[in-house]
């Protein structure tokens, strides 16, 4: 008989023996309590967080198109020949 063999049927002596565990009636209500509010509040996180990314997508094209970031500006170092 191998190790893995011996601690295998060790465990299953271990569970074999334990008398089921008993669960409270009131368990069940209780967990789907928690799990709603945490599917609410995930929700909620989720709606959170697309709403700051449009934000940021549209402030991001406001800002863009009124900054131009694209285009080169103009050159400082020599003033426009003008009266030639």
């Amino acid at each position: 008989m191998s190790r893995q063999e011996r601690e295998e049927a060790t465990v299953r002596a271990v569970l074999d023996a334990a008398p089921p565990p008993t669960v409270p009636a009131e368990l069940c209500g209780e967990a789907m309590r928690r799990g709603g509010r945490a599917l609410r509040r995930r929700r909620i996180a989720r709606r959170l967080a697309w709403f700051v990314l449009c934000t940021a997508v549209v402030a991001f094209a406001v800002w863009a198109t009124m900054a131009r970031p694209w285009v080169e500006p103009p050159s400082k170092t020599t003033p426009p020949l003008t009266g030639w």
